[in-house]
């Protein structure tokens, strides 16, 4: 029977679904698109260069595996990557024999140097009158690649975003566009490409503009006759930073002048770093070519922070504030302020203030009354020994043995799986959670918490079951 490309294709995916986390898959695979199949050669398209190189580096064995399941062990994956102008390079060539991996390279499309008057320019960030062009890039000096925490949530954007300070318009990533949801660090990584491109180049000119800034300052062009002076000086800048793109959303005029500024900068190699709220794809009330050209570079998506990245912002929020509060306290702050590093920071304020003021001690329960003003519903009440007798009767074990030495493998994935529902249906913190299981460390408790994490993305029956855990034990709640 034969079988076409797409469906080869979708058959990888099935595989390549059960081997990866959701975000992996989200982010590296459901861009990709069966081109053809010839022979046993599956020929995919991937989105630029950047991608292409990440796919060999990180799952390349992955993907030799499922292609030889699909085709044979004469199985050979291909790539076409997308050039720089958005159309299809239908070049490939032999890169690993041995692997049985070709790929595509677009070149990009030409460009020829532009030349600008820069004579008569005027630059809307400077006084009038002042004849040398000196531009204030405008940014928040605080905000740095060393302030901003890695960890899984942001890897990428922050990876692609050093890549485009070392070499601002000389990869990849132009545009470089980074979305997200509210408060989750968008401005403080757009800052931090600038304030690392102001320290590697102090010759070139760096600016930061807010898409409102931005629109405010074209009608005041335009009611001062002055467009053409407006589109000059931003077609001088080395690095454009835009935030807030969808903001420009319906408003026609401002986006055909920052189409223009777009195409002049993008021409002459320079960097242009915007910021949205959601992928280009999904920008209503947006031009059509100015959403193809935001597809020409790199989107990369910033999610919400894991509970240890959290952490880790807010110690590194304490320490730069030069502020010490209980671990217990930070660990409860974190569990229950999810989805927004801003209201994480603003927790932590307003902890500090109410103790300073009311001069109390900062403990549980002061930070339980300061988060209520953040949250609706706290966490309930879930003991850890209801946790572990639940988990203990599911695994038909006896429920003390979770808190034994015993090395038998239904105990101990009974034992880490009562770990990680304890962390994230608890406040109790990580030392607490230990002590609860024979006295065992923190560092425990992380590793089984992995453990669990890493089956719950690899195994759909274990994630049935801790699906059904959690449920009994929401249902609990309201009995």
């Amino acid at each position: 029977m034969s079988r076409d490309h797409a469906t080869v294709w979708d058959s990888c995916l099935q595989t390549i679904r059960r081997n990866v986390n959701s975000q992996s898959f989200k982010t590296w695979f459901e861009p990709i698109r069966p081109v053809r199949l010839d022979n046993n050669a599956l020929t995919i398209q991937v989105p630029n260069k950047f991608f292409y190189e990440w796919l060999e580096e990180h799952y390349v064995a992955l993907l030799k595996m499922t292609i030889r399941k699909e085709l044979g062990d004469g199985g050979r994956l291909e790539y076409q990557i997308l050039m720089n102008n958005g159309h299809d390079n239908r070049r490939s060539k032999a890169v690993a024999k041995e692997a049985g991996y070709t790929n595509g390279h677009g070149n990009g499309t030409p460009y020829e140097p532009g030349g600008i008057d820069t004579q008569v320019i005027k630059n809307p960030f400077v006084i009038p009158g002042i004849k040398k062009l000196k531009i204030d890039p405008q940014l928040n000096t605080a905000l740095t690649f060393e302030t901003f925490i890695e960890g899984d949530c942001n890897r990428l954007a922050r990876s692609a975003g050093v890549a485009v300070a070392k070499k601002p318009g000389g990869t990849a990533f132009n545009p470089l566009v980074i979305f997200g949801d509210v408060g989750l660090g968008k401005t403080h990584l757009a800052h931090a490409i600038g304030n690392e491109v102001v320290r590697k180049f102090p010759n070139k000119s760096i600016l930061y503009v807010s898409s409102e800034k931005f629109t405010n300052q074209i009608i005041e062009s335009i009611k001062n006759n002055a467009v053409n002076d407006f589109v000059n000086f931003y077609q001088l800048v080395d690095v454009l930073i835009v935030d807030d793109i969808q903001f420009l959303a319906n408003k026609l005029k401002t986006q055909e002048i920052f189409f223009h500024i777009f195409n002049q900068l993008h021409q002459n190699g320079k960097q242009v770093v915007l910021t949205s709220d959601r992928p280009p794809k999904d920008l209503e009330g947006m031009e059509e070519r100015l959403i193809s050209r935001f597809k020409w570079g790199l989107s990369a998506d910033l999610q919400a922070p894991d509970l240890e990245t959290r952490i880790a912002i807010l110690e590194s929020k304490m320490t730069r504030e030069g502020l010490e509060i209980p671990q217990d306290v930070s660990e409860f702050i974190c569990y229950n302020i999810k989805n927004n590093i801003r209201e994480l920071e603003g927790v932590l304020v307003s902890l500090i203030a109410q103790s300073s003021l009311n001069r109390r001690e900062i403990d549980l329960e002061l930070a339980k009354e300061v988060i209520k003003n953040f949250v609706s519903q706290l966490n309930k009440e879930i003991t850890v020994d209801f946790i572990q007798k639940l988990v203990a009767d599911h695994f038909d074990v006896p429920v003390e043995t979770l808190a034994g030495k015993t090395r038998k493998r239904q105990i101990v994935i009974a034992r880490q799986l009562s770990m990680y529902l304890a962390k994230n249906l608890t406040d109790k913190s990580l030392k607490a959670i230990g002590e609860n299981f024979g006295g065992r460390d923190h560092s425990t408790v992380i590793y089984s918490c992995k453990t669990v994490q890493d089956l719950l993305d690899t195994d759909m029956i274990f994630h049935e079951t801790v699906s059904e855990l959690e449920k009994k034990i929401k249902l609990s709640l309201n009995e």
